[in-house]
């Protein structure tokens, strides 16, 4: 047995610094390589990512973990314990291994077939894949995802800790296969998963692993449908058997992004696992519990879901009040993986310099776990120069010019209960009516459509100043007409602009606000493929002139359909944002309020009837202990509402939500006061209906699941159209997409349209068929 190294981290971006991988999956799927060069490629990035790691100063044995996924990390467990669902048996190789094409189909959707549902990753901006467990699912391990991968790094001379979902929290994330009776849940099956496990552990330690991370953050979280106690009792469960196990690993068991519950804590000490990963940056130091001298204890004191250079003091605190509960060891770590930031700093040119000297990405944290690890091992004395120079950064950031702007909080401390608050719902819907004129089952889209090779090409050149500033905006007005053009031949009633000039929905708000920054360089995972650059908002947040006025405008001539004007929401500049972490979220959210309530009033003055104000983040940023969640619900929908409350009555406000479960925040959905909300359904197997029975405001559940390249049908759609008739009052029902379509193509795009017009069509003649 080997101690467990004094310092980690417990994950790492797995995309790459240039989204090699990202690039690599889409030429696959564009048969542009086959599997064998895609495989050469992530091995590249996967050997790339250790040498690095090494440089970083994370060489002892088991220090680095090997968190690499092609697609989602809990579809990679689903896999690996054989969950595939039947419907895409037919993608399994010959011997009834899962390869990669069927990994790909459950993710993407193949024909006819849907893929997994998708969702946020507790309380980060991370979707992952849904698994379907039923009664029937038979578990079979296929460890070789994860052991092969021990042996490879093995062969370049380096010692990796495997990194797996825990039984515990795939079966907490899983929802019930099609087909299962009422009142299973896939937490019933934790007894017929744990064999599958067992063979993996030991497969693991066949290929050379000494320590394996199972990650369970179910352990913190109050917002799952199981309760936090059953959780606990389901760890006590599993991993007894687990570590009754002679032939395994030794284990790490992690419980990122909070606190563990107390039930949750003491059952997890109570096991014969030999090391615990806590967030003690979120979820401070557990009490004291019979067991835990016997554990080592993975302090989680560097901040990983931010990007602000850490605290080395509070870090240090933080060690010494862990070494107070008297455990077998401590050691450093990160709070969570990393793979919720960008790669490197250093890797920003563009950014002040200033501003980079408060900044720590995957790299720099790596680092700091590194400094700490060696204050542990040699004593602080030997590591007082960074603390030093830690501390002369944080004091810069608190007095630099921007991070306090008196105008903004005096506006902010100026704010009245009626800023926040529109006129009466009745008086607006008939405003609206008579100011739109819309036809029953309005059909829309979400905002965004496909950015095309050309935009992009033509935004790169504009950036290097190889394209003059009118070439390029010739360009996006050419985009802008088509994209109306194409809505009018396809029929449908309100229109978007496209969005051609945004190169993403939060970054544009932030390159025209003041108090944020934005990177070149620093992407970051969403979901599969997908990446987003979050920008850096770091001062006080202000509106120097207006943003979308123009395009909305240019938008609006070219046609007699209402153009919808396009804005992202408050909470998710927020959420889409690494925000200050100095000041409450509230205040910081009603900065950024004040600023959009701007923008709507200049949209207004030009003419614009309906504005959308985006808010997809609502319930991604739910805290995950109910204790906190009435405070951020009433911040939260009190920015949107300090936003859009000055709107007209004749003003119809839109608002979007997606990719989240909604029903626990159904009533702060009706709260934020929105005319029409179009909220996803279609992925979510269009479990939302029955939760929307009666809803009283104008609603768009998706019909159409623009995450897969799947088209679906007139049929497939009109049924959909149907289910929600059946839920809501007709007059209230709109008919959209689930998301944008900027990361679809044309041409499954026009074909998908198409079918949703001719489906609200046919909904259309059947409502004055029964009239």
């Amino acid at each position: 047995m080997t101690d467990f190294p004094l310092g980690t981290i417990l994950g790492y971006p797995r995309i790459g610094r240039r989204r090699e991988l990202k690039r690599a999956v889409e030429a696959h799927w564009g048969g542009k390589i086959d599997e064998s060069e895609l495989r050469e490629r992530a091995a590249e990035l996967r050997r790339a990512t250790r040498t690095r790691l090494v440089e970083l100063g994370l060489d002892e044995p088991s220090a680095i973990p090997e968190s690499f996924s092609f697609y989602d990390q809990v579809l990679d467990a689903a896999l690996a314990v054989g969950a595939l669902p039947a419907r895409f048996a037919d993608h399994r190789e010959q011997d009834g291994s899962i390869g990669l094409a069927a990994e790909f189909a459950a993710a993407r959707g193949d024909g006819e077939n849907a893929p997994l549902e998708m969702t946020k990753w507790f309380d980060t901006n991370y979707h992952y894949l849904v698994p379907e467990i039923g009664p029937d699912t038979v578990f079979a391990a296929q460890p070789a995802r994860y052991a092969d991968l021990v042996a490879e790094a093995a062969a370049d001379g380096v010692s990796t800790r495997p990194v797996v979902v825990g039984p515990v929290t795939l079966l907490a994330l899983a929802k019930a296969a099609d087909g299962a009776a009422a009142g299973f849940r896939p937490l019933d099956r934790l007894a017929d998963l744990l064999p599958a496990y067992l063979e993996i552990l030991s497969a693991l330690r066949a290929a050379g692993a000494e320590w394996v991370q199972l990650d369970e953050p179910a352990l913190v979280s109050e917002t799952l449908e199981v309760s936090p106690a059953e959780v606990a009792r389901a760890v006590a469960e599993a991993y007894a058997v687990l570590g009754a196990a002679e032939d395994r690993p030794q284990l790490l068991v992690a419980a990122p992004y909070g606190a563990p519950s107390v039930a949750g804590w003491g059952a997890l000490v109570g096991t014969p696992v030999e090391a615990i990963a806590l967030d003690l940056v979120r979820g401070g130091v557990p009490a004291a519990v019979d067991g835990v001298e016997e554990k080592t204890i993975v302090a989680g004191v560097v901040d990983a879901r931010n990007i602000w250079r850490g605290d080395l003091d509070r870090a240090w605190a933080l060690l010494e009040q862990t070494s107070g509960l008297k455990p077998a060891r401590v050691t450093v770590g990160t709070s969570n993986s990393l793979q919720h930031v960008p790669h490197d700093v250093a890797d920003e040119p563009d950014l002040d310099p200033r501003l980079k000297t408060w900044l720590a990405f995957a790299d720099q944290k790596t680092g700091e776990v590194s400094v700490l690890a060696r204050g542990l091992r040699e004593g602080r004395t030997a590591v007082e120069h960074a603390f030093t120079e830690a501390a002369v950064a944080l004091a810069d950031r608190r007095s630099a010019p921007g991070v306090h702007d008196d105008r903004v909080r005096a506006r902010t401390r100026a704010l009245a209960p009626t800023d926040f608050e529109r006129g009466a719902v009745e008086e607006r819907v008939s405003a609206q009516r008579d100011a739109l004129a819309l036809p029953p089952l309005p059909t829309t889209t979400i905002g965004s459509f496909p950015q095309t090779g050309d935009i992009r090409r033509a935004r790169a050149a504009h950036d290097r100043g190889e394209l003059t500033t009118p070439a390029y905006e010739q360009v996006l007005r050419d985009e802008v007409e088509r994209v109306i053009r194409l809505q009018e031949e396809l029929g449908l009633d309100v229109l978007v602009h496209g969005e051609p000039e945004r190169n993403d929905m939060v970054q544009y708000f932030a390159e025209n606000l003041d108090g944020f920054a934005v990177t070149r360089n620093g992407w970051v995972q969403s979901y599969g493929s997908r990446a987003t650059r979050p920008s850096i908002l770091w001062g006080d947040v202000s509106r120097p002139a207006p943003i979308t006025v123009r395009w909305a405008t240019y938008a609006q001539s070219l046609t007699s359909k209402p153009v919808k004007g396009m804005l992202t929401g408050p909470v998710t500049i927020l959420a889409w944002s690494f925000v200050r972490d100095d000041q409450p979220l509230g205040e910081t959210a009603r900065q950024v309020a004040l600023a959009l309530r701007d923008e709507i009033a200049d949209l207004e003055q030009a003419g614009i009837g309906i504005i959308q104000v985006d808010e997809p983040a609502l319930r991604e940023l739910l805290p995950l202990y109910a204790r906190a969640r009435d405070a951020y619900l009433e911040w939260s929908v009190g920015s949107f509402r300090l936003a859009t409350a000055s709107a007209r009555p004749a003003t119809q406000i839109h608002t979007h939500l997606c990719y989240s479960e909604f029903g626990t925040v159904l009533e702060a959905i009706s709260a934020l006061d929105a005319d029409v909300t179009s909220i996803e359904a279609a992925r979510s197997r269009d479990e939302l209906f029955e939760a929307l029975a009666g809803y009283e405001r104008g609603i768009g559940p998706g019909v159409w699941d623009i995450h897969s390249p799947r088209v679906p049908s007139a049929a497939e759609i009109g049924g959909r159209i149907d289910r929600a008739v059946a839920a809501v009052d007709v007059d209230r029902v709109w008919i959209n997409p689930d998301c944008g379509l900027k990361t679809r193509q044309y041409e499954e795009t026009v074909a998908s349209l198409a079918n949703l017009v001719a489906a609200t069509g046919e909904a259309r003649e059947a409502l004055l068929a029964r009239a």
